[in-house]
């Protein structure tokens, strides 16, 4: 199951998929309520939790169980709640150049103040007190001509500023006693994600690199996929 981060969609996992599928996976990947082609449901009541429940639903309609949960970016505050909620349905969490963060904290409380305010800006001056507008791809460590740049600019859309504002709830550790692995994405480094890097050096989970920016699933698909595999 792979759930990707802020302003993206299911989309963005299209090449991976195809290659995981392709190798015999059974593969999902649910676009959060308010993002992608679900953004008509856009409004303030959508927290962090509603993104949980989102992926928690889709394990129990599907009755899914020895699952390889990926969460990219924000996603990895997602598949966090998801994994302490249903730690039996997990076989492995992989944290994919992720946002990390435990109980009680926010994704607005552990980013650095100058994103946070920049953000909060963009929010007030053009999402109409509910939505960060997205930026561009090169954000993304996605050159302006890769050949994809123009795909992923398409179908960015402004994410709910609710779900960086509301905390994290867990009633475990982060991660809830399941084998825990990072990727991180290096060429180049995502500098707002060096809080969770540290974080994560410290747990002793299991670490790993991968010399593209930070839309791994974009830039360089296939070595993402067989790195998914291995892991599996």
């Amino acid at each position: 199951m792979l759930v990707h981060g802020a302003w993206h969609g299911g989309w963005c996992w299209r090449y991976v998929s195809d290659i995981l599928t392709a190798a015999g996976h059974r593969v999902f990947t649910r676009t959060q309520t308010g993002l992608g082609q679900s953004k008509h449901l856009l409004s303030p009541e959508i927290t962090l939790d509603t993104f949980i429940t989102d992926i928690g639903s889709l394990i129990e309609a599907e009755e899914l169980a020895d699952i390889i949960l990926v969460g990219h970016s924000f996603g990895g505050a997602v598949i966090s709640g998801v994994a302490d909620r249903k730690p039996d349905r997990m076989r492995h969490l992989v944290f994919l150049d992720s946002l990390i963060i435990e109980s009680g904290q926010s994704p607005f409380s552990v980013l650095a103040p100058d994103v946070v305010a920049a953000r909060r800006k963009l929010v007030r001056e053009q999402g109409q007190d509910i939505a960060i507008p997205a930026p561009p791809v090169s954000a993304f460590g996605i050159p302006e001509d890769h050949p994809r740049a123009a795909w992923v600019r398409r179908h960015l859309t402004p994410h709910p500023v609710s779900t960086y504002e509301s905390p994290l709830q867990l009633d475990h550790p982060v991660g809830n006693g399941r084998p825990c692995t990072y990727i991180a994405c290096t060429s180049p480094s995502y500098a707002a994600l060096e809080g969770a890097r540290q974080w994560v050096r410290q747990q002793g989970w299991n670490w790993w690199e991968i010399a593209t920016g930070h839309d791994a699933m974009v830039t360089a698909p296939a070595e993402l996929a067989r790195m998914l595999m291995s892991i599996g």
